[in-house]
């Protein structure tokens, strides 16, 4: 499979790149640092420079174009402000929506965050309004005919990968990013992921397992 990343070089999106690549897929990686083409290049994938703040659609949908999936893993990081939680992690995840639709690349992964649902419509509060961004980025995503599969990851951690996560409507809990990857990695490769928004935290159950059982 060939697999457009946007975000390709955070931390999620590189372990998701080397995973991919292991796999024998070909995994690309949208970044807007030039400085970073080398990681994604040590990671297995191939970087494509791009500003998604600033791209236009056909931009974006140039780079996606012959994909057999895209998986939007970008954000404003978290020492941003509210403006780029809108241009970013909302406004990012739209254009390769749009874009994807455009290319004609029906299948979209969606990393989003746990807590999305509950998201405080009103409060100023940078977490909050990113996790308003969020929220609308998956309703923007779940509203169009694309082959979508939404997942809300946990607090994330550095850990190493245990391979063993829980998956549906969760409470609050911790996910290894490697693990996340992994669950990415699987998802792109099991049609049956289509169509399902799920939490996802570390557990008990191998990742095949638990993604069989949505």
């Amino acid at each position: 499979m060939r697999v457009v990343i946007a975000g390709g070089h955070g931390q999620i999106a590189l372990l998701l790149e080397r995973q991919l690549a292991d796999l024998g897929d070909e995994p690309v990686g949208i970044v807007r640092n030039s400085d970073h083409v080398p990681d994604l290049e040590k990671a297995g994938a191939t970087a494509v420079v791009l500003d998604l703040e600033d791209a236009s659609v056909d931009d974006v949908a140039t780079v996606v174009r012959g994909a057999d999936a895209v998986v939007f893993a970008a954000g404003g990081g978290p020492n941003s402000g509210p403006a780029r939680k809108e241009t970013v992690d909302k406004g990012a995840a739209v254009l390769l929506a749009d874009a994807a639709e455009t290319a004609g690349v029906r299948r979209y992964l969606m990393v989003s965050s746990m807590g999305t649902r509950n998201a405080d419509p009103t409060s100023d509060d940078v977490f909050q309004v990113y996790l308003r961004a969020k929220k609308a980025a998956d309703d923007d995503l779940r509203a169009r005919g694309l082959d979508w599969t939404i997942v809300h990851p946990g607090r994330l951690t550095d850990d190493a990968a245990t391979g063993n996560v829980q998956v549906g409507t969760l409470e609050r809990g911790s996910v290894t990013r490697a693990d996340v990857a992994g669950v990415l990695a699987a998802a792109l490769h099991d049609d049956r992921t289509v169509g399902k928004d799920f939490d996802l935290l570390n557990g008990d159950r191998p990742i095949p397992d638990a993604l069989a059982s949505l």
